[in-house]
């Protein structure tokens, strides 16, 4: 399984403006820094909680088709999914009609369910990746995103911000890369997935 953004989100969940009100940051010298960091701790925490904030595309890849007559689609919520193709053994590329399949948006993660009386396509895959799955996933824009998110992103950044190197000139203290406070609000609803 391989997946990949393929359309990145429009905008960031915190704006630089909240950041730097989080941050008591005046003036434009360190926006550039900011921004840096404040992306950083975007793109850890969907990955920490196996989530996408911000609308974005993604695909997944696959070798084979399942076993049974659905395929979980990580990074929840799902909205929709785009399409999906298969290449062949001759490295012919098929798509697989959009009636064969529903989406299945309510749950967490989202699927793609064959839809009734339909099957998987009998065709040899070539080897390798050779089905993808596009499909749009994420909250919306920055204000449907949950608030412990955006709060994990606040002090993520922040984070950053005071510790800018790994290591503390202080003997005996060392700077997690992730606080505690922010890996809680990160998987309070994490999945399994």
């Amino acid at each position: 399984m391989i997946l990949k953004v393929k359309t990145l989100p429009a905008m960031e969940p915190v704006s630089l403006a909240e950041i730097k009100a989080h941050l008591r940051v005046i003036g434009t010298d360190e926006d550039g820094t900011i921004s840096a960091y404040l992306q950083t701790a975007h793109e850890m925490c969907e990955l920490e909680s196996r989530r996408a904030f911000i609308t974005q595309t993604l695909t997944l890849s696959l070798e084979m088709w399942p076993i049974y007559d659905r395929i979980l689609l990580p990074r929840p919520p799902l909205q929709s999914i785009t399409s999906v193709t298969y290449v062949d053994y001759a490295n012919v590329t098929h798509t697989l009609p959009a009636s064969d399949y529903l989406a299945d948006t309510s749950s967490e993660p989202g699927r793609l369910i064959l839809a009734y009386d339909k099957s998987w396509p009998t065709a040899t895959l070539r080897p390798g990746p050779a089905i993808t799955i596009t499909f749009v996933a994420g909250y919306g824009n920055a204000a449907a995103v949950p608030a412990r998110y955006k709060q994990a992103i606040r002090l993520l950044t922040g984070h950053f911000y005071e510790n800018r190197e790994q290591v503390v000139a202080t003997p005996g203290v060392t700077v997690a890369q992730m606080p505690d406070a922010v890996r809680s609000l990160l998987h309070i609803d994490r999945g399994w997935w």
